[in-house]
């Protein structure tokens, strides 16, 4: 009988194994099982990611395996699985549909549906298609019982019991009519915005611009949003953000930089800039590639109802000693295995199926 503690042993040991792919460089290390198997091969499928998606940089993807590596340890795995009644007498397939937007993103219910004990269809996007298969073999080495549990696919979905789906606000319309018949969890645009006080230092600036900055902008934890105090300046900001200012060498990033500026040019919008990022006041949450949206409140109080009011399009809320469930300044990219996308708690979902 396999019991979760395997399954939870089995996503350790891939832990132990992404730790070899790090932001400060990729270094083969002795006692990682299957090593002389899966090391040589997964530093090919982090090029093949690369080569097939200009925003997936080495750095990107390094960054998000680093992530992921220091996740999956057993003691945060344990309290993640006893975190909901896991009893599960008769497993069901889950399919997974996954974004793209950046590398791995899709990861988290694909740990979600295989540590609860159910099998995992999955669909991926085009965008990130490399590494995830290689990762599900490692882990089928790891521990047999997943064998059989885990497919990927390519074309319709059919034969499964339950679906997790994550896609645009247009996609999400498509995938509540496609998939009403089966119990579900759609996710749609979230967006991150940080509320600035006034009394921010330099220091707190320069973790916002790994807020920021981090898989240029791209992901759903990515603040593309500030609230700033009537009469706002900007200086101290802008200072802080100055560490990252090699983003402009990204061809693909510079690209959108200077389309979105000459955009706003001709519209004859107010911009600030400092040669790599624009902010620009506007109400929207989602703000372009190269570009930070920003809008001015009166008091806190209005803020915090505004703020409340739109919880089903804000991921996470930046801040220091402004709301009760902030998240800190440059932590917005470092979630805890409890941190579920949009509030929805995945395991106690799979928890009923």
């Amino acid at each position: 009988m396999n019991s979760i503690q395997n399954r939870i042993e089995a996503f350790s040991k891939l832990g132990d194994f992404l730790s070899q792919f790090s932001t400060k460089g990729i270094e083969k290390k002795e006692d990682i099982p299957f090593n002389e198997l899966f090391f040589d091969g997964f530093k090919h499928q982090i090029k093949l990611a690369q080569e097939n998606n200009s925003w997936f940089t080495k750095d990107n993807i390094l960054n998000s395996l680093e992530s992921w590596s220091n996740s999956l340890n057993y003691n945060n795995l344990n309290n993640f699985t006893n975190s909901v009644n896991l009893n599960i007498i008769n497993p069901k397939t889950v399919a997974i549909v996954m974004a793209g937007n950046i590398p791995l993103v899709g990861f988290h219910d694909f740990l979600s549906v295989l540590i609860s004990g159910h099998s995992v269809l999955v669909k991926q996007s085009s965008s990130d298609k490399h590494l995830l298969p290689f990762l599900a073999k490692y882990l089928e080495y790891t521990e047999e019982s997943f064998k059989g549990k885990i497919t990927f696919i390519e074309d319709k979905l059919t034969n499964f019991d339950a679906v997790i789906a994550t896609g645009s606000n247009n996609t999400a319309r498509y995938f509540e009519y496609y998939f009403k018949e089966k119990p579900n969890i759609i996710r749609k645009n979230r967006n991150s915005v940080a509320v600035i006080t006034g009394k921010e230092t330099i220091e707190d600036f320069e973790k916002l611009s790994d807020d920021i900055f981090q898989y240029f902008g791209l992901g759903c934890r990515s603040v593309s949003k500030l609230y700033v105090p009537k009469d706002y300046d900007f200086e101290l900001f802008f200072n802080g953000m100055y560490n990252k200012k090699e983003i402009i060498n990204n061809a693909k990033y510079a690209n959108n930089y200077d389309y979105n500026k000459a955009v706003y040019l001709m519209s004859e919008f107010d911009l600030l800039e400092n040669g790599f990022l624009m902010i620009k006041e506007d109400e929207s949450y989602s703000s372009p590639i190269a570009t930070i949206f920003y809008e001015y409140f009166d008091n806190e109080i209005d803020l915090k109802i505004k703020l409340h009011e739109d919880r089903e399009k804000i991921q996470c809320v930046v801040a220091k000693g402004f709301l009760e469930n902030e998240i800190a300044f440059g932590q917005t990219q470092h979630p805890k295995l409890t941190d579920y996308a949009d509030g929805v708690n995945t395991l106690e979902f799979l928890s009923k199926l």
